[in-house]
């Protein structure tokens, strides 16, 4: 195509979500209070993870990571949904559409690394209780977490670039509530191969390759808990994996029915459905799943409150 006969997209109509006007202040109001419950849970375990000498265990500096994660995805998101909203239909500037999607990828490959390190963790902690500290210590924890957010964020960047290198000539208008990477693509005249090439190869990187290890992982630590002689002991050591094992469900399941099933015949309505619960609803549910699951964080949060009210 002519570069001189192409009219370049220069802003994005988001559509958001249609709701009635009758109920746009309680979805609006609705979506705030999981906002300031989610950043402000999030905040709250990296602050506790952060003042107790007895969470500044691998495992807890793990959880702290996926709660910084969730805290860049929310904050990526949801302000935008609350303001198509308000208005019903969102006007951005296409390189903010692209900005947001690059983010927004970021915190979601990182998270996925997180969680596969998290289960290769507890993969240690149960199979390997001898090995644990040897192999698990500080310094291959913190090279853990360097090498997951350079990962996220240089592969990210790689065919993010790709994507702005493309001619996008419209309809500029996108049915979803954030700027994801099939509806952008979406609006491309432009051959995709490459991108798609790129994508393909990062998906394996960032979804299957994790979600084999967490299912390999998984499949070892029930092995060696179903050895385990009493039923007390089986639930101790279940009970150190279940809040992961939770969120990695829900992360994971939504993932996979958005992005690796088929879309056809699929509306965006479902697609808009599915993919609220890992930008809005994982975030949510982490720091409650693991505050009410976990002792160490309970105790360390009472402390805490004791300490405040001591000293008022």
């Amino acid at each position: 195509m002519d570069d001189k006969n192409v009219t370049r997209i220069t802003n994005i109509h988001l559509l958001g979500f249609q709701t009635p006007k009758s109920i746009k202040n309680f979805i609006f109001f609705l979506f705030l209070i999981i906002y300031c419950v989610t950043v402000g849970g999030n905040l709250t375990i990296i602050i506790l993870i952060s003042y107790s000498k007895i969470l500044h265990s691998p495992m807890y500096i793990f959880l702290s990571q996926l709660s910084t994660s969730d805290i860049l995805l929310v904050t990526d998101i949801v302000p935008n949904i609350l303001r198509t909203v308000l208005v019903q239909e969102m006007i951005i500037s296409f390189l903010d559409c692209v900005t947001q999607y690059y983010f927004f990828a970021v915190s979601g490959g990182l998270e996925c690394f997180l969680l596969t390190v998290m289960s290769y963790d507890r993969y240690l902690a149960i199979c390997r209780p001898l090995h644990y500290t040897l192999i698990m210590n500080h310094r291959f924890c913190w090279i853990m977490i360097f090498t997951s957010w350079v990962l996220s964020i240089v592969t990210i960047m790689i065919f993010t670039l790709t994507m702005l290198s493309l001619q996008f000539c419209g309809p500029n208008v996108i049915d979803h509530f954030f700027c994801d990477l099939s509806p952008i693509l979406e609006l491309s005249c432009s051959d995709t191969t490459i991108l798609q090439l790129q994508v393909t190869v990062s998906s394996a990187l960032f979804v299957v390759i994790p979600f084999f290890i967490i299912i390999v992982s998984y499949c070892y630590i029930l092995v060696t808990i179903l050895q385990i002689p009493s039923i007390t002991g089986r639930k101790k050591a279940f009970s150190t994996c279940s809040s992961h094992l939770i969120v990695v469900s829900i992360y994971y399941g939504t993932l996979v029915c958005v992005y690796l099933v088929p879309s056809t015949g699929q509306s965006w309505n479902i697609t808009k459905f599915l993919s609220l619960f890992y930008t809005i609803v994982t975030p949510l549910m982490n720091p409650i799943v693991y505050s009410l699951r976990n002792k160490d964080l309970r105790k360390s949060a009472e402390q805490i409150l004791k300490k405040i009210l001591e000293n008022l």
